[in-house]
């Protein structure tokens, strides 16, 4: 929840002017009110465009919710499922993510389902326990073949904003089990899943944490607000 009309001009100006030389995919996901003023910059652009979150439901009564449909008007092609501080501050359980999941999926835009275990889960030794019971909610729901439409990115809840970040050995151990899961049932869309690292990710680290195999990118949090810092971090991905 960050950025008025002016910041956002100033950073995306910044993005846009030093964008030249990154080759990788780079995505904005930005809160609901800005939707039109990120998606208007970005236009002529390679930078996709997203939201932060949506509702699971498609239409109706549902004062203050957004739909999927609405933010497909916008030219959304991804959105947030699942973000940490969306399970851990506002109670969304992992079947509510999966149904967020299928809601974006109806409409042709693909979700980008956040896991990822909080401290205590981490110190008893339940990542990799947490990390699957969140990805299988979706593939139960949606099936395996979903997931060649889904990004997944994994978010250690104990290293955001807290100074402190997953090794990239740390990072790699829980990629490529999530990796896993999805090839027990199907090699073929597990080779293609992209799976990104979202916990503190900062221009020092980002290029030995990218040079995991099983690291295909970024889920960037802070660093995203200063353009040079994002610009770094997307040239790593190079």
């Amino acid at each position: 929840m960050n950025g008025d009309l002016r910041f956002n001009e100033g950073l995306l100006s910044g993005i846009l002017a030093g964008s030249g030389d990154v080759a990788c995919e780079v995505l904005l996901c930005v809160p609901y009110p800005y939707l039109a003023q990120v998606g208007a910059r970005l236009q002529d652009s390679a930078i996709a465009l997203g939201a932060q979150n949506v509702s699971q439901c498609e239409a109706g009564a549902y004062t203050g919710e957004v739909s999927a449909r609405m933010l497909a008007d916008f030219s959304c092609r991804y959105v947030l499922v699942g973000h940490s501080e969306r399970r851990t501050l506002f109670g969304e359980s992992d079947r509510l993510v999966a149904e967020k999941c299928a809601a974006v999926l109806a409409v042709g835009m693909s979700p980008v389902l956040c896991v990822g275990e909080v401290l205590a889960d981490r110190q008893a030794g339940r990542t990799l326990e947490v990390v699957s019971r969140q990805l299988a909610a979706v593939i139960e729901l949606l099936g395996v073949g979903a997931m060649a439409d889904v990004v997944v990115a994994y978010e250690p809840v104990w290293a955001i904003g807290t100074g402190l970040t997953a090794t990239p050995g740390q990072a790699q151990e829980v990629h490529q089990a999530i990796r896993a899961q999805v090839a027990l049932l199907s090699p073929q869309v597990a080779a293609g899943l992209r799976v990104l690292y979202g916990g503190s990710v900062k221009p020092q680290g980002a290029a030995e944490l990218f040079a995991q195999p099983d690291v295909d990118g970024g889920l960037i949090g802070g660093a995203a607000l200063v353009a040079e810092d994002f610009l770094a971090i997307c040239r790593a991905a190079n």
